[in-house]
């Protein structure tokens, strides 16, 4: 498959997506042809993200109220009376 899809890149047809095609059948077998298909959609989803824009991350929500002081508690060297 992948011998065609270099093929079709001179040639009339899909080229890339039997080159891909062809290297997710040889990921399931080899490790050299799975660390290259990540690192394709590693630097896909970066192209992707810089054409179209990153999505900013979403905010933490807060745990405390930023209006009201934190708790103030005993100090460490205090004893609680009991």
């Amino acid at each position: 498959m992948l011998l065609a899809g270099v093929v079709m890149l001179v040639t009339p047809g899909p080229g890339w997506i039997v080159i891909l095609l062809g290297l997710g059948l040889l990921a399931a077998e080899f490790v050299w042809a799975r660390r290259l298909m990540d690192r394709i959609k590693r630097e896909g989803t970066r192209i992707k993200d810089t054409v179209m824009g990153k999505p900013e991350p979403p905010e933490p929500p807060r745990r405390e109220d930023p209006l009201r002081p934190p708790a103030q508690g005993p100090a460490a060297d205090e004893q609680i009376p009991s």
